[in-house]
């Protein structure tokens, strides 16, 4: 689950840095270097694009963190209570034979 969601994440960024580059493709002609307010444009383009880039690190991370304390706490429990975990894992595997076996 964790990769689908850094895959997501990726596939996001870079959706986003191709439209600023599109973006910054459209701002830099050189007819447009006579107007101040571009310069600032880019700049604030270059600031978003910098912070995006780090919320999408950080949102990554923090979505493998919870996926590896999950999997901890799975890892914890099943030692803990190793028969709770056989007994449900009988429990299920016999009602998935029930239901494959009445088809």
């Amino acid at each position: 689950m964790s990769r689908t969601l850094t895959d997501t994440v990726s596939s996001a960024q870079d959706d986003l840095e191709k439209l600023v580059s599109d973006l910054r493709g459209l701002l830099s002609s050189r007819d447009l270097d006579k107007v101040p307010e571009i310069s600032v444009l880019r700049q604030r383009l270059d600031d978003g694009m910098s912070h995006a880039r780090e919320s999408a690190v950080r949102a990554a991370q923090e979505a493998a963190r919870q996926a590896r304390d999950a999997a901890d706490a799975a890892d914890r429990y099943a030692h803990d209570e190793p028969w709770r975990v056989a007994g449900a894992a009988l429990a299920v595997g016999a009602l998935v034979g029930f239901m494959l076996g009445r088809r």
